[in-house]
């Protein structure tokens, strides 16, 4: 990222006030902010971007330590085409800006017993590691990727980028979900075409990785299967940071706005139109629109606090039901673990009866399921030469279904799973350790403002999508705006970039540019 992008608050030219376009604030650079403000500054108007820490990324941040990267967040991309577009749009190249590697195998499947599945993109080595696990469950497996093929299509193709803002909206295409049974879970629907347990389990897993329940998220979101076996999965060098400082530098190079480090602590209002942005630091500046990145409760709770609308939709979106929350270890190893992929799904004793537990709290399970990242196998830079950079996550409740303390509970936490990887993938793994840190839903409610210290906002049930989830305009206030989980179409990459591009559309027609991004979008 270039040094104007750090500059002091002091520092910053004043917002352009030529009269060349609207000028708009986006709260929060997360992945989905990042696209908003660079579709808002592409299409013409003045973007001013926003973000409360002390780096861009959000959930996405980079933590750097004793010479080891470590992706904070999101670390799986699976549809480069909604990244390259955003770089199209103003004439660039996504290979400009950052190199994406292709990872392959796309995840390793691993169970207790010993069992591996390697999760191809090509259908022949798929289909071998069906035959390997379940012979029988070949034929059902190719009827399940027909069905995800039609659920891509369907619900992410044609509706992933489109804003519901009205329920006819949705009510226009029930027929077509109706048909493909979106009311139905995905493990449900899973389970009408495979029968081999593991194999289950290796085709429903994917809502987790948005914040869905699989026995509860609807299914819809099967979907996922076509769109990895479609675009394959991808890491970008240098990191997910390396991706987010690249789109930060096609912000500054559209002529975009960047503060970072100063909170917004309140978005001001006047007669039912958002009229300012003040800061903690005691900035303030008028603008025509506003779009939050940050999470949806503290928006309304906080920086529309003293609005009656604010309280209002705080107190109703308090009212709904939010995805669990994560615990992360990163750390860093003088040994390389070579045989490790670089996505690897580490499968507990337990599955459906765990992901219950881990929704519905009161406690903290005694057992887990984890997601290893060893990010070195795709990109040794991200840690020092001979060594390897992780991290490890474990679904845990949220704060608000489960009261832990987790300044007491999460070195012995940390402890459990360290010992547990030790036993099951890593010989020798805490004597090889030579830093590590965790992040804990308290830190997700501290440091991202996150309700409940949830990971991905609302659940993604069927009643909290689409028209039912968080509208990407705001249904009173008409120059609020949102991008990010919490809105339409939900969490993952894939997700919050396209609900910038749903929103970037309703904020085109909204100013009177709707001409100029249907060009754009053309081109």
């Amino acid at each position: 990222m270039s040094e104007a992008l750090r500059m002091d608050e002091q520092d910053l030219p004043a917002a352009n006030d030529d009269g060349a376009g609207p000028k708009a604030c986006v709260i929060g650079a997360g992945f989905g902010g990042l696209a908003l403000a660079c579709r808002l500054q592409s299409m013409g108007f003045q973007t001013t971007l926003i973000e409360a820490r002390d780096k861009l990324g959000g959930r996405a941040y980079v933590y750097e330590q004793d010479g080891f990267k470590f992706d904070g967040g999101p670390t799986v991309i699976t549809d480069p085409s909604c990244l390259e577009e955003l770089f199209a749009l103003s004439g660039r190249k996504l290979s400009d800006y950052v190199e994406l590697l292709p990872v392959e195998p796309m995840y390793r499947l691993a169970w207790e017993d010993g069992t591996q599945f390697d999760y191809f993109q090509a259908t022949e080595k798929l289909e071998a590691e069906i035959m390997k696990q379940s012979p029988g469950d070949l034929e059902g497996y190719r009827k399940f990727y027909e069905y995800s093929e039609a659920l891509f299509k369907e619900g992410y193709l044609k509706l992933g980028h489109v804003p519901f803002l009205d329920f006819w909206s949705m009510m226009r295409c029930a027929p077509q979900l109706a048909t493909l049974q979106a009311q139905r879970s995905v493990a449900g629907r899973v389970g009408d075409f495979i029968k081999d347990e593991k194999l289950r389990q290796a085709f429903s897993f994917h809502s987790l990785l948005v914040g869905g329940d699989p026995h509860k998220t609807s299914a819809i979101y099967a979907l996922i299967h076509a769109l990895e076996r479609k675009w394959g999965v991808w890491f970008p060098r240098g990191g997910t940071g390396a991706l987010v400082a690249g789109m930060a530098k096609l912000f500054e190079d559209l002529g975009g706005r960047v503060m970072i480090g100063d909170p917004v602590e309140e978005v001001e209002e006047k007669n039912g139109k958002l009229t300012a942005v003040r800061t903690r630091s005691g900035f303030r500046e008028e603008f025509d629109a506003v779009a939050s990145n940050a999470d949806i409760v503290h928006t309304y709770g906080k920086l529309l606090g003293k609005t009656m609308r604010g309280r209002k939709v705080e107190k109703s979106l308090k009212k709904k039901r939010f995805s669990m929350s994560l615990f992360v270890i990163y750390f860093g190893t003088n040994k390389k673990y070579e045989d490790i992929a670089h996505h690897t799904i580490c499968f507990g004793p337990r599955y459906k009866e765990l992901i219950a537990e881990i929704f519905n709290g009161p406690n903290l399970p005694d057992d887990f399921s984890l997601y290893l990242h060893r990010p070195t196998a795709t990109d040794p830079g991200m840690a020092p030469e001979g060594h390897d950079s992780w991290y490890v996550l474990s679904p845990v409740p949220h704060l608000g279904k489960a009261a832990i303390d987790w300044e007491v509970e999460g070195p012995r936490y940390k402890e459990r799973i360290y010992k547990y990887l030790e036993e099951k993938y890593l010989p020798g793994l805490r004597e090889h350790i030579v830093t590590d840190m965790i992040l804990t839903p308290q830190g997700f409610k501290e440091d991202l403002r996150s309700h409940h210290g949830s990971a991905f906002s609302l659940e993604p049930v069927l009643t909290q999508s689409a028209f039912f989830r968080m509208h990407n305009r705001d249904d009173e206030i008409d120059n609020l705006y949102f991008a990010g989980a919490g809105t339409h179409p939900g969490a993952g990459i894939p997700g919050v970039v396209g609900s910038a591009k749903a929103t970037a559309r309703l904020m085109a027609e909204d100013f009177g540019l709707a001409d100029a991004y249907a060009k754009m979008a053309a081109e």
